[in-house]
């Protein structure tokens, strides 16, 4: 959904992040539906949509999709003997989402309980032992439970979990005793306005916590009458910077004393007795960390000036380092400005200290990143970026830890001679992983991996993490200090295959220890020994849906299953799924996965409907583009998000088929975009109806965001399809003027491509069906509201046909029960009337 180009955070992992052990499984919701009277379906003629303002339901066997069961999400505790079982709640209803929601400095907030919006909080909370599998309840638990964050103690005597209840205005801090199984309430009042509040003391004898204060700058009156207009100046002289398009801004100084009210916090140490420490002084607190040997706090605030620009995260900011005891300065990292714009181009980052953090496997070194090219990815430079480290008591200057030619991206931790660096260019869509001696900065690195993050079937895998006795995550090894275990999704032609590697050290040579298997996909999630012969493990097949198991090579029967979730609907066990390639025209491979209706065969029902849903992703080579992507064994997991749902409505289904935009060498990706996104349309639809389940008369495409965009510039430049579903994209590009989605040059840069690129410039050709749905508070980068008014109103007044939905209180992802339900049901009105009931003789010329 994002407008911004991703940033690896090391070799070999695109759009993933590091996986800690102690949070590994937050299962993926499911949801099905029922197949009503078995296949096909017969379609009712529809009657035209209504315009009426009211919340519509889809029709029984769409609606049972939005309402099946969910499994519960997981959390192994450190010594991996426990898992913390959390219920996923059913959707809020619209009461919920539509409470007060305070937009601010690219934050939203629930004013009455201090706390970042959420809308969806777990129900229950028990836990589990992993080498029986018996499940133990926890008495004591509040009603509503309300849980919107958990945490393990590091020694794991105690479970603590984030309350809230929106209907009472608490917002507390809950602690469960693990041995005895009670819950009590451990403090009230906490200020979770910009995230995490609270995190473990390394003892475990208490946590730090940011809590509301009546030190808070007082609320400004609500008809406080105007002192001034709102107003900016450019810094004359300051070059080109970027600035992307950033919602819910500051738009006057009313709004920064609001900002102010709710984001001041007061530092706390609250022991597990209940007993509460204020640590120095109140302030716009946005992290607090204590360091691994629980002696300091790593502290960032904002202070003005503020911006009506940039959201919170580009504001000036103070890093200090404070006593752990009395909340005193102790030492004062860095003073960063205001950012109110980058250089040129995704590799471009703020100058002075990022990315700074605790070593955790030191007691209190700070460690963190600064560009040397001034964050201009067009200067000239040897080093880019340069990783600094200062020990307590943080006297002298800092230690220089490695030198990089590439952007930082990370660091994992492990002993002394032991750490795991990675970097990463955009630009040119490579990674560098280095293992560095950070007790010895002077030690040449050792380089690991060097690998383009868009190749897939190169990608060696991630270091697996446990956590250690002071909570923080630590490479695991293998007893003698020397191997790695390196996991990964395993891509091949075959499709995604997850693995487990034991990595030398020493000779650089690896050794698979597991390797997923058909007709099952298995995810090696967890090591339970520091050999790789036990795991924790999901597996799933596409009629089995994904349970835990134990798998223990030493074992006669190595499987052991801790979870038993069943089939949501069992009707759906048959639906068939595929795993496709194809090529296009100009001989990039192509993959999709295809779905069929349970029952259907083409011989005997001829060539169905189609829906295909889609997101364009940039490659830098067209052999990564051709790369086979996901995987034939995975669960039919039908969710009301996607669009799997309209199986039950007797369509064929090509879910996210290749729309690769290659750009190799100097070229750009995007000054290509149309004819290489048309091209790939054009190949799925002609593999589908080449295989004589699509019928080429009677297509439609869709997507969200960046695939809502995709299109409408299909509709606009092909009659492939009958119709588009456009869920909160944007189409004008000249409203996103300094980069988005990948494109790094900004508008002035490449116009003719942003022109190119923006379908509402080609409004006039668009002469199939368009459905716009948008939420009317989308707070994503890029795709404001404004997007599909100004879409739709072209269409219309050029006399197309579409039909625009602008979904009250919803953001870029849709959360109210009642918004997802019309969604479907507006979805399925559009392609019941223009795509199955098209009339045969209106086909459109390719």
């Amino acid at each position: 959904m994002s407008e911004t180009a991703p940033k690896p955070i090391r070799a070999g992992r695109q759009r993933r992040a590091p996986r800690p052990l102690a949070a590994w499984a937050a299962l993926p919701l499911l949801a099905c539906t029922v197949l009503a009277g078995g296949w096909p379906q017969p379609a009712a003629a529809q009657p035209q949509a209504s315009t009426a303002s009211t919340y519509r339901e889809p029709v029984p066997e769409l609606r049972a999709i939005v309402d099946a069961p969910r499994p519960p999400q997981m959390s192994l505790s450190p010594r991996r003997d426990l898992i913390a079982m959390r219920q996923v709640p059913d959707l809020p209803g619209i009461d919920v989402v539509a409470q007060p929601e305070l937009k601010l400095a690219g934050l939203r907030l629930h004013p009455r309980v201090h706390a970042a919006s959420q809308f969806s909080f777990s129900s229950d909370l028990w836990l589990m032992e992993v080498e029986s599998g018996a499940e133990q309840r926890i008495a004591g638990l509040p009603q509503p439970l309300g849980l919107a964050s958990m945490a393990w103690s590091p020694d794991q005597r105690w479970l603590a979990f984030n309350r809230i209840d929106s209907a009472s205005g608490a917002n507390e801090l809950w602690l469960v005793d693990v041995a005895a199984r009670k819950a009590r309430r451990l403090a009230a009042g906490l200020n979770t306005v910009a995230g995490g509040a609270y995190s473990w003391l390394p003892d475990s004898r208490g946590l730090l916590v940011r809590l509301q204060t009546p030190q808070a700058r007082p609320l400004p009156p609500a008809d406080a009458v105007p002192t001034g207009p709102s107003i900016q100046q450019t810094d004359a002289g300051a070059g080109v910077r970027s600035v992307r398009t950033y919602q819910d801004l500051l738009r006057s100084e009313n709004d920064a004393q609001v900002l102010e009210h709710y984001l001041t916090s007061q530092p706390a140490r609250v022991g597990i007795d209940g007993k509460v420490t204020p640590l120095g002084a109140t302030g716009l607190y946005i992290d607090t960390s204590p360091s691994p040997d629980g002696r300091y706090v790593l502290a960032q605030r904002v202070e003005r000036p503020f911006s009506y620009l940039v959201p919170l995260s580009r504001f000036p900011r103070v890093i200090e380092v404070l006593d752990a005891a009395t909340g005193k300065p102790v030492h004062t990292v860095a003073r960063l400005p205001l950012v109110e714009g980058l250089p040129t181009g995704n590799d471009a980052v703020a100058t002075g200290v990022r990315s700074i953090d605790w070593r955790s496997d030191a007691p209190a070194t700070l460690v963190w990143a600064e560009a040397q090219d001034g964050g201009d990815p067009v200067r000239e430079a040897e080093v880019r970026d340069a990783v600094f480290a200062h020990a307590a008591p943080f006297k002298g200057a800092p230690v220089r830890l490695a030198d990089l030619g590439y952007r930082y991206g990370g660091i994992y931790w492990g002993r002394g001679d032991l750490a795991v660096l990675g970097e990463y260019w955009w630009k040119t869509r490579r990674s560098r992983t280095w293992r560095i001696q950070p007790d010895e900065p002077g030690r040449a690195p050792q380089l690991l991996f060097d690998v383009s993050f868009e190749d897939r079937y190169a990608d060696p895998g991630s270091p697996m993490t446990a956590p250690d006795d002071a909570g923080h995550q630590r490479l695991l090894t293998s007893a003698d200090g020397n191997s790695l275990f390196l996991s990964g999704d395993g891509a091949s032609p075959e499709g995604d295959r997850p693995f487990l590697d034991r990595y030398d050290l020493v000779t650089g040579r690896t050794e698979r220890l597991f390797h997923s298997q058909a007709p099952y996909y298995e995810v090696p999630a967890v090591m339970l020994d520091n050999t790789g012969k036990r795991l924790l493990v999901s597996r799933e097949s596409p009629t089995e849906p994904m349970n835990v198991y134990v798998r223990d090579a030493d074992r006669p029967r190595p499987l052991r299953a801790l979870t038993r979730f069943e089939h949501p609907t069992p009707q759906l066990r048959d639906i068939s799924k595929e795993q496709i390639r194809y090529r296009r025209d100009d001989g990039v491979e192509l993959t999709g996965t295809l779905y069929l209706p349970a029952g259907y065969d083409a011989k005997r029902d001829g060539p169905l409907p189609v829906l295909m849903w889609a997101y364009p992703q940039e490659f830098k080579s067209a052999a990564a583009a051709s790369q086979v992507t996901d995987s034939p064994y995975r669960f039919n997991r039908v969710s009301y998000w996607g669009p799997l749902p309209f199986l039950a409505r007797g369509f064929a289904v090509l879910d996210d088929p290749s729309m690769p935009i290659v750009g190799e060498g100097d070229a750009e990706p995007n000054d290509t975009y149309i004819r290489q996104l048309v091209a790939s349309a054009q190949a799925a639809v002609d593999e589908l109806a080449r295989r004589g389940v699509g019928d080429p008369q009677r297509v439609a495409v869709g997507g969200h965001s960046y695939g809502a965009f995709m299109t409408a510039n299909l509709l606009a430049h092909s009659r492939l399809f009958k119709a588009g579903i456009a869920r909160s994209g944007a189409y004008n590009r000249t409203l996103t003027p300094f980069g988005f989605q990948s494109e790094e040059r900004n508008f002035w840069q490449a116009q003719e491509t942003y022109l190119a690129m923006s379908p509402f410039n080609y409004a006039d050709r668009i002469k199939d069906a368009l459905l716009l749905i948008h939420g009317e508070e989308d707070n994503n980068p890029g795709t404001f509201p404004v997007q599909s008014e100004r879409m739709f109103a072209a269409v219309k007044g050029l006399g197309g046909n579409a039909r625009l939905v602008m979904l009250p209180r919803e953001s870029h992802g849709y959360r109210a029960r009642e918004s997802i339900l019309h969604m479907l049901a507006e979805t399925d009105d559009w392609l019941q009337r223009h795509v199955r009931q098209a009339p045969a003789d209106q086909t459109a010329a390719n």
